[in-house]
């Protein structure tokens, strides 16, 4: 064993009711029932979900050592038949060679250097929304950061934010993650392909109005002869890729990695961005230090990707609220043969959980854990974050292509916006729902008071 190695020891959890073993609890609140497994049984539980054998651990250096496992020791878990529809054989799906490329394809269209040429269009789409609120509205948020980021992500994915089709497909990907969600709380999670619930036959019709528009976007590009710099986005340097035998992806393929990109980018990031609101919202100092932040370094002009790393507070409500509201909230992984973790070995066909939400809300790495203070990211912040404590986008291999793209969007539009306007939410809890994102259980609807010139003065 390595003396990098935690051991592990895991204990046996809640018993289940055969055979759905803890699937119900599960089902029913799972932020509940991990959050249980942690404070009651340890950091590495063991519990059932339906048939199977599952492992729950908590430690930092477990899910740090199990992210960075080996393709040939751990695999990712299929996550239902209707998360397959929505994502195909993409890249986050693959496994072994056809991982590793298709991954050598999909990771140069989202390198900081592009990330770099997209910033103009982020902070673009935030201000075109702010354009159309009016002082004293009521807006509904979730509702409106969505439809900023969807507005980017088509626009640095398809070069065009698509006119009227931009809501249909707002709508088909909200139904698919809405059917996705559901499955993986549901006894549908071990449902057959071909049984055609009504839910199923709903997110079908779903895909299949995503699928005719990306499909049309394809053919389109693909009737074309141009280079690269003639339609700077991800869709074209999609086509353009090649791999060391000179393969570019298929059309089908090219729909994977495109709808897979579009959904992890709009729906991740607007989550993100929903719940940073909500947080500032109660927190009036954090606010008020935000404005002054933006007063400083912007001086009333729009950001730009070199104001990125100089809006270090904005940077740190957006990893804050992310620590207290990962979108992703759960990563499973199956255990292959001669799998080990800890120095101990695991049963092949294991699921071995790690959730975002309990990590990033332990005591033992974040003092106060439930209480919003973006002071815990600065530099010289007393108490350190071990690795893998806060780890939103993944980690190891596995690690978010995008992440560095969903940072930097997160930070220059809420910069964007935080300029222009406050959003003022009700004294109000709200609470997290398990989808497959984590998003508000209810609705959130906050009031704008625009921020002007001399308001931006008095209160600094």
């Amino acid at each position: 064993m390595s003396e990098c190695t935690l051991p592990l020891n895991p204990v046996r959890g809640p018993r289940g009711w055969p055979p759905l073993g803890n699937l119900p609890a599960f089902g029913r609140d799972p932020l509940k029932f991990l959050t249980r497994l942690r404070d009651d049984f340890g950091d590495t539980v063991t519990w059932s979900l339906g048939p199977r054998r599952s492992l729950f651990v908590s430690h930092p250096r477990h899910i740090m050592e199990l992210l960075a496992s080996r393709e040939d020791t751990y695999e990712i878990l299929e996550i239902g038949w209707a998360f397959k529809q929505i994502t195909g054989q993409s890249v986050i799906r693959s496994k072994g060679g056809d991982w590793r490329r298709k991954r050598s394809l999909v990771q140069p269209t989202v390198r900081p250097r592009q990330v770099r040429s997209y910033a103009d269009v982020m902070v673009d789409s935030a201000g075109a929304a702010a354009d159309g609120w009016r002082d004293g509205e009521r807006i509904d948020v979730r509702r409106e950061m969505a439809l900023i980021t969807q507005r980017i992500v088509l626009r640095t994915l398809f070069g065009s934010d698509l006119g009227e089709q931009t809501r249909a497909l707002g709508d088909a990907m909200d139904v698919a993650e809405h059917a996705v969600g559901a499955e993986l709380r549901s006894i549908g999670l071990f449902l057959p392909g071909w049984v055609r619930t009504p839910a199923r036959r709903r997110l079908l019709a779903a895909v299949a109005t995503i699928d005719t528009e990306v499909h049309r976007l394809i053919r389109e590009r693909q009737s074309r002869t141009h280079a690269v710099g003639e339609h700077d986005d991800l869709l074209s340097r999609l086509l353009a890729a090649r791999d060391e035998g000179g393969r570019p992806l298929s059309p089908k393929e090219v729909r994977d990695e495109a709808v897979t990109l579009w959904a992890a980018g709009h729906e991740t990031t607007s989550t993100a961005l929903t719940w940073a609101v909500y947080l500032l919202s109660r927190a009036s100092e954090v606010r008020v230090r935000l404005e002054a932040e933006l007063e400083h370094v912007l001086g009333g002009r729009p950001p730009a990707i070199d104001d990125y790393e100089r809006l270090t507070w904005t940077q740190q409500i957006v990893k804050e609220a992310m620590r207290l509201y990962p979108p992703v909230w759960v990563i499973p992984a199956v255990a292959r043969e001669g799998a080990t973790l800890g120095g101990l070995r695991v049963p092949a066909g294991t699921i071995v959980w790690c959730s975002q939400w309990t990590t990033h809300r332990d005591p033992r790495w974040f003092p106060d854990p439930d209480q919003f203070r973006p002071e815990r990211w600065a530099p010289d912040a007393p108490h350190v974050v071990p690795d893998h404590a806060w780890y939103p986008f993944g980690g190891g291999q596995r690690t978010c292509l995008g992440a560095r793209f969903a940072q930097v969007e997160a930070v220059l539009v809420l910069a964007t916006l935080a300029q222009r306007f406050r959003l003022d939410l009700p004294a109000t809890e709200v609470t997290a729902h398990a989808g497959l994102l984590l998003q508000p259980a209810t609705p959130l609807h906050a009031t704008l008071s625009r921020r002007n010139a001399e308001e931006r003065l008095r209160d600094n």
